[in-house]
């Protein structure tokens, strides 16, 4: 791959290596690019649990950083599955985040990838009555917990 690829011809590249028949469509969302993957065979990209498909695009990023430092980071979505996701995964920690409102006492999430724990802490950044922490552990998954500042 020369150093001219764009992100989206990074990621035709890698899916046709891989043997993927695909079109890929660039979408903006909150300042981010966001490579859009329509397919015949979305669930052999996704993955059990969206493995493949963080697996995707962590090679992506890393693939765009080598030829540039300071490359953005790329989501990459199959069918908008990720987004349909994040919009249920979202609802489920507001909810948790409700309780925490009401009683008080902290609540831990369960053992959270990079990705979702982004969203986690982006969700409650503005957030003037509660506060996120992730575990302080060396470990792919870790637990965020929110409660009241102060």
């Amino acid at each position: 791959m020369n150093q001219t690829q764009t992100p989206r011809e990074v990621l035709d590249t890698i899916l046709g290596h891989l043997g993927f028949v695909a079109e890929i469509e660039e979408q903006l969302r909150d300042g981010h690019l966001i490579l859009q993957i329509r397919t015949n065979e979305p669930d052999r990209l996704i993955g059990r649990r969206d493995e493949t498909l963080e697996s995707l695009q962590f090679l992506l990023n890393r693939i765009l950083v080598s030829q540039n430092r300071e490359a953005p980071r790329v989501v990459v979505d199959v069918e908008h599955h990720r987004s349909m996701r994040d919009d249920a995964f979202l609802h489920r920690i507001h909810q948790l985040a409700g309780a925490v409102r009401e009683n008080g006492r902290p609540i831990e999430t369960e053992p959270l990838n990079s990705y979702d724990r982004r969203l986690v802490h982006n969700a409650f950044r503005e957030d003037s009555e509660l506060e996120t922490e992730s575990q302080q552990i060396e470990a792919k998954l870790k637990r965020i917990t929110i409660r009241r500042r102060g």
